[in-house]
């Protein structure tokens, strides 16, 4: 039941960090920094919005918009992390 444990608790951290990789990616996007005529920029922003985009949508219909601020990866991270946590402690008990 561990491996199982650390294995869901590994995908978490991987989701994480890709939630983390595509809002740096959309604020370098929209300031300039990198350009999405880039094939491998493009590639790596379509391969990160369709990984991201299915769980921050919902998340996106709830939180009310905060003048073009996105607040949702935020939110998705902390629910995460909560479950993560939520997982470790209760979990191992049911073993």
């Amino acid at each position: 039941m561990n491996s199982i444990l650390f294995l869901v608790s590994s995908i978490i951290s991987i989701f994480i960090w890709l939630l983390i990789a595509n809002a740096i990616l959309s604020w370098l996007v929209a300031f300039n920094v990198v350009n999405t005529r880039n094939q491998f920029v493009a590639s790596v922003g379509n391969f990160l919005y369709r990984i991201t985009e299915p769980p921050l949508r919902p998340i996106r219909k709830v939180i009310p918009s905060f003048g073009g601020l996105d607040i949702s990866p935020i939110v998705l991270i902390l629910l995460l992390i909560f479950i993560r946590n939520l997982m470790f402690e209760y979990l191992p008990a049911m073993v």
